[in-house]
């Protein structure tokens, strides 16, 4: 209603004009009329307006509502506008934006899952060298040999992210939610990153009760675990440290918390953790940080209906939670 006044304010300013002038007009000239017929003429014309603009507002009722609602428009919405020269229009000129959004759109993603399928294809091939490289150095005994098996595993974790970073965009096609040992994942996440830790001399203390399930994905979770234990490695100066993992229970949920003796994390970076390629002040003074991995882990997260929660001091550690609620709805 207040859209369709707006629209004809114009009509009516121009209508106040005229029932000005016309009386105006005869008092100059000096032609003398009675006003009743004045006032009988005014009230004629606006009578006329009147219909006219009821006319007009129950003809394009629908019209002016869903230009109010913008947002609730569909093809259907679009198609009932009305008969109207302009709701015809406007649903002309809307069904062309509509079919011509709709082409790009496909086009943007057949190109986007062209992209995806050449990076997994990129990155299996180059874990084949990676492997064979992995295997050759084995069998050296020498410093150097040590350097460039730590370089191996970097570029293989690297690998992993972008291969998971690009599987991020097809999430609904690429997970299976299943009752998942956590003591089994957290494990396994450890392993992988054993060399890590011996480098660092940081020792996992896990506190967990055995075949505990959570229902998650066991791929994505066992990422996740394995983000959060690199950053709780990296971050933690000096050898003798501890990364602690443990479980608990509260409630409905499972909370699964991994508490490093690191550098921790200052007040002004703490709400931006999450956010993609944002390493803040201590990520700045480690140059391997691409500030992705907590990003992942909370767009995770969110597609599997799980909670990430972080808690951080500087020089006092970092705590991050994860939390898996069977009453949560996946997404």
């Amino acid at each position: 209603m207040r859209l369709f006044w707006k629209d004809h304010i114009p009509l009516l300013l121009f209508y106040l004009v005229q029932i000005i002038l016309v009386p105006l007009l005869y008092w100059l000239t000096g032609e003398g009329r009675p006003f009743s017929i004045v006032v009988y003429g005014a009230l004629l014309s606006s009578t006329v307006l009147a219909v006219y603009l009821s006319y007009r507002y129950f003809s394009l009722r629908r019209f002016y509502t869903q230009l109010n609602n913008p947002l609730e428009w569909g093809r259907e919405t679009i198609q009932s506008m009305g008969e109207s020269p302009l709701p015809d229009a406007v649903n002309r000129l809307f069904s062309h934006c509509d079919q011509y959004y709709q082409e790009e759109l496909h086009r943007y993603r057949s190109s986007m899952e062209q992209h995806v399928i050449f990076i997994n294809r990129w990155v299996h091939q180059m874990k084949t060298p990676i492997s064979v490289i992995q295997l050759t150095v084995q069998d050296l005994e020498d410093t150097a040999a040590d350097g460039i098996m730590e370089d191996l595993e970097k570029l293989r974790k690297g690998l992993e992210m972008v291969i998971y970073t690009s599987r991020l965009e097809r999430f609904e096609q690429d997970f299976i939610v299943e009752n998942v040992s956590l003591q089994k994942v957290v494990n396994q996440a450890v392993a992988e990153n054993r060399r890590l830790f011996i480098r660092k001399g940081v020792t996992p203390n896990i506190q967990l009760i055995e075949n505990w399930p959570v229902y998650s994905d066991r791929k994505w979770l066992q990422f996740m675990v394995g983000q959060i234990l690199i950053n709780a490695v990296n971050y933690t100066e000096g050898s003798g440290k501890n990364v602690y993992i443990h479980a608990y229970q509260q409630g409905d949920s499972i909370i699964l918390e991994i508490r490093d003796e690191g550098i921790g994390i200052t007040k002004e970076d703490l709400k931006r953790v999450f956010n993609p390629y944002y390493t803040g002040e201590r990520g700045r003074q480690y140059h391997e940080s691409t500030g992705m991995g907590l990003y992942l882990v909370r767009e995770i997260c969110n597609r599997l209906g799980h909670r990430v929660e972080l808690d951080s001091e500087p020089r006092m550690g970092t705590t991050v939670r994860l939390e898996f609620s069977h009453k949560r709805v996946l997404t």
